[in-house]
This record gives C-alpha cells, structure tokens and sequence, in this order.
C-alpha cells in the first residue's frame, strides 16, 4: 500500500513527540511504501534538522508556513489573463472571508459551506495559475477581508478592526493557505497514494482534503490534540490582536469541521479529542480513537525495578521523601501551583525534597517562565539553617534533562517517590504515560486526556487548586503500600494500551478498511514495469452484487426469552 503522510511541525523534522510518533508508526509498517509530505511552521521547526527516514519513505516534499511563499509555476498559467484569476479570486476569498466573519443571520452550517464553497473555488484556481499567494497577499483579498469584517451584524470584536489588524490577519492566512498552492496533487503524487494521512487538524488536513478532490484519494485524520486550541494558545501567546485572533480561530475551527465531514476515518488519540471532534460535525460513525504509540523500552530498566520491588513486598524508597516533576517548563504546565502545593507538603513532611527535572528551555518565554519558577522557589524556601528541620539545601531542585550530570527520564521519574503533573491545560499527557510505564505512582491535576490515561491508577485532584495536590501528594508519601499498588497498576495498563505494537496494528488495521471501502480509480492499472498495482482496486469492489451477510453463528444466536 502506498500512504501519504502529511505532517506540520513534525515528521520529518527531529522536534518533538509530534514527530517520534510518525517516526515509530512508519518504522512499524516496513511493508508499506511512504511518500512525506512536510510543512514546516517556522524556522525553529526546521533549526533541529531531520530524523534519518528508513527505506519504506519513497520521497520527502517540504513546504514552509512561514517566510516567503515558494514559486510554483502551473503548466496552464497563461491560458487565461491575471484579470481573470483576480476576478474569480475576489469571488472565491469573498465567500471564504464572509464565512470567517461570520455574518448576521447565518447558521452554523451556512458557514461551513460558505467556507467549503471559497475554499475549493481558490483551491481551483491554485491549480490554474500560479498567482494566488500573490493575490492572497494584495490588495483585494484586503479589501475583501475588511468588508466582510464591517458588514452589519457581525461580532463586535470585529466590526472595529483597524488596517493593520487587517494586514496582519491578511499575512497569516495567507500562510495557513499555502497548501492550496503546493504542487502535490499531480497523479504522480497524491494521486497516486491508496490513502491520504493527515496527522494534525490544521494545514496538513487542508493537503489531504485536496487530495481527495483533485485525485479521490481518500483521507485519515488523526489528531492527539485539539489544533484549534493549540492555534487559540499560540496566538494568545504571541499577543494578537483579538480580533486577529477570532479571525484565525474560526479560520481553524472551520478547516477542521470540513475535514472531519470528508474523512473516510477520523482517528482521535483519546476521548477528550473525540469530543472536540464529534462538536465540530465529525459523524460518530467514522470516529476510531487510536491511543498513541509510545516506546515503552526506555522505560523498562525503571518499570522492572519498581515491579521487583513492588512484588517483594519493599518500599522503594528514598533517603527522603522525594516527589518529581518531570516535562517542558511551560505555563501550562502550572509549576506554580506545584511549588505551593509543595510548601503545604513541606509543613507537614520537613524532609521532603521536590525534584524538577525540565527539558531545555526552546525559546525567551519557557526560559522566563523557568527563571520566575527558580525565583518563586527560592521566595518560599529560604535559607533554612535557623530552621531546627534544616536539611543543608533548598528543598527544591531544577534539573535540566540531558546536561552533564543529569539523568535520563527513566531515571528522573524513578528518583521520585509521587510523580506529580500539576498541569492547568494538557492535551494527551505523554509525561503522564511515562511515569505508569516506570510503575511509579502519580497524582495528576484533571485536565484534558489525564482520567482517561490513569484509569483507576492513580489519584486525580482538580487543576489550580494546590491545597489539594498537596494533600493528595502527602497520601502516597505516607501510604507507601498503596503507592507501590498504585503504581503496579499502572505500568500494567500503559502496556496494555499505550505501547508502539498497539498503535501501529490500529493504523494497520485502519488502513487496509479505509482502502477496502474507498477503492481509488485510477488508471492505468498496471506499473511503469507492467506489474499490477496493489490496493488500486481491491477485488471486493468489482463484485456486481452486495455480498450476503453472513449468518451468526448459532452459539451467538439470542434465544427468545419465555414466560413460565
């Protein structure tokens, strides 16, 4: 089977679990040919360089989201004047641009087709000329965007939008909308995949939605978080301008919806994006959760410790009662409710100790936000040497991950005694998933995919509240039995539902329906070496006839129930 994969921000490019997924996923599909189709969100995407890819990756095509835009010359641009793509473009980006504003008296629904209707019309006319990031960056699709904006009935946040509020929103659609102009849906390319997989909401579903109109093939939406929220945070932490913001926002919300509705298999990573999904018009009948895939061998060393210990009956513990925090600094991720949930916790327990271990800072602001956390840490725990409980040492330690001297992850959540996620905001919590396959007990705030991941396993307090992540914390400090059962627990169920092997036999599975059911037509069906292309017509789609179910089994058969 061939696959394209369209990725954002991810695959190829080493950054992240965004790629390590993809990277695991085609790795374990060595059966299957690949064709990568990358946009990459900006130059930090790109700084970390590529992942080495295995031989099942045919071919690697780039497009930015960000600088200027790539010239892709078209074949039959000359065939008609640039008058007459600026008049179908006004046309087009004026439907697409009411659809964003969204006008008084206009359902939902109305709005999603108006977007559908502006969004193919541009898509049509990328593949006529070469001119629409031109025209998306000039004057009309301003005029266009402002006059949508300042129509009667639209919200008040927009009706007072300013001209370099509007040159901004101009500039990012502009770039969200680059995939309509990038030369990948040739019979060569998309249009020789069995499936489209689109493994992000955002740009990379807009490829895959092209794909299947320009060549039929049919698409896989996977997402392991929701990438209109992630969009949302982004842009509120970059300090748009609201109205930008609500521009860019239903920009997202609107290309998702879409991609939902013609997906052949929506493939959320947990209920939590499930129930985002199923809001945004995704029917629940093409709606598979697949939980990601994550390499439980880095872990096994701790995993297996903390099982050796746990079966002897020991309590695995540390010369003091130690709780880790392991992940990106982040403000999300809420370490200042940790550092005073910590404080109550050090009243009660003097010869606790709090272990931070932290992944690099990659930019200004996780560098600041790790700076006032050191600050906030040093404020609450002073210089103890007065203090009879004194233990030589602030109590609180950062550690970054992978600098001289520091362990490794397995090791970082091994070195605590609770392992805690004390996050406001979390998607699928991967550090969560990490601790239960090092078999250590946790205590995490609820919030996105966590009671779905921890199951019974461990102990869950509401986000923002540190009186209750302290005491929480404080009972698997001083319940070591019931911690190492907690923590038993967990391991077994990560293996059971969170290993690479369960997510790729999903894919698989997913993959071979999806083609079974949505046969590609295309010809001629035969190679460039004259053999038969495998999956371009499966031979159940050449049956004249509907086949007949096949009767149940007469164990199964329900027996009608009888009165006596």
């Amino acid at each position: 089977m061939r696959i394209g994969l369209l990725t954002e921000g991810g695959y190829p490019y080493a950054r992240g679990e965004g790629g390590a997924w993809c990277d695991r996923l085609v790795r374990g599909l060595a059966h299957h040919d690949f064709d990568v189709y990358a946009l990459s969100r900006s130059p930090r995407t790109e700084s970390a360089g590529q992942v080495a890819t295995p031989p099942q990756v045919r071919s690697v095509r780039f497009e930015r989201l960000w600088g200027e835009p790539a010239p892709h010359p078209r074949p039959g641009a000359g065939r008609a004047t640039f008058k007459a793509h600026r008049a179908a473009f006004r046309v087009a980006f004026r439907d697409l641009a009411t659809a964003l504003a969204g006008a008084a008296g206009m359902s939902a629904a109305q709005r999603a087709d108006r977007f559908a209707t502006g969004l193919y019309a541009l898509a049509d006319l990328a593949a006529e000329s070469a001119a629409l990031p031109a025209l998306l960056r000039g004057d009309e699709a301003l005029a266009e965007l402002e006059a949508a904006c300042r129509a009667p009935g639209v919200r008040p946040v927009l009706g007072d939008i300013v001209v370099t509020e509007l040159l901004t929103a101009a500039d990012l659609l502009e770039r969200q909308l680059r995939p309509l102009s990038a030369p990948w849906y040739g019979p060569d390319e998309l249009g020789a995949a069995d499936v489209c997989h689109a493994v992000s909401g955002g740009p990379a579903a807009l490829a895959g939605l092209l794909g299947k109109r320009f060549c039929g093939t049919p698409l896989i939406v996977t997402e392991y978080t929701v990438r209109a929220r992630e969009a949302l945070l982004a842009h509120r932490a970059a300090g748009l301008p609201p109205a930008v913001r609500a521009l860019l926002g239903d920009h997202f919300r609107l290309v998702a919806g879409e991609s939902y509705r013609q997906a052949a298999l929506v493939t959320p990573g947990s209920a939590h994006v499930r129930r985002w999904q199923e809001r945004c018009g995704a029917p629940k009948e093409r709606i598979r959760t697949i939980h990601p895939g994550i390499d439980a061998g880095r872990f096994a060393r701790a995993g297996a410790a903390a099982e050796a210990a746990a079966q002897a009956d020991e309590k695995a513990a540390h010369a003091d009662p130690t709780v880790a925090w392991v992940g990106r600094a982040d403000p999300a991720k809420d370490l200042i409710a940790l550092l005073h949930a910590f404080h109550a916790i050090r009243r009660e327990e003097p010869q606790a100790r709090l272990r931070v271990f932290h992944l690099p800072a990659g930019d200004g602001r996780a560098a600041g936000y790790l700076e006032h956390c050191r600050t906030l840490a040093a404020q609450l725990f002073p210089d103890e040497a007065a203090d009879a409980h004194a233990v030589g040492e602030n109590p609180v330690s950062f550690e970054e991950i992978g600098s001289p001297g520091a362990p490794e992850p397995a090791d970082a959540y091994a070195a605590g005694d609770v392992v805690v996620l004390s996050s406001s905001a979390e998607g699928f919590p991967l550090s969560l998933v990490e601790a239960m396959f090092c078999g250590r007990p946790t205590v995490s705030t609820d919030v996105g995919a966590v009671r779905e991941v921890i199951g019974g396993t461990g102990l869950v307090v509401p986000p923002r509240n540190p009186k209750a992540l302290a005491e929480a914390t404080l009972d698997l400090l001083r319940g070591p039995e019931r911690a190492a059962r907690l923590g038993a627990a967990a391991r077994e169920r990560a293996l059971a539902l969170f290993t690479v092997t369960t997510c790729v036999d999903a894919f698989r599975d997913s993959y071979l329906d999806v083609v079974a059911h949505h046969p590609v037509r295309r010809l001629p069906l035969l190679d460039a070496q004259g053999a038969p292309r495998p999956f371009t017509t499966p031979a159940e789609s050449l049956s004249p006839t509907r086949l007949a179910p096949t009767p149940p089994h007469p164990a199964w058969t329900p027996v009608p129930a009888t009165r006596p």
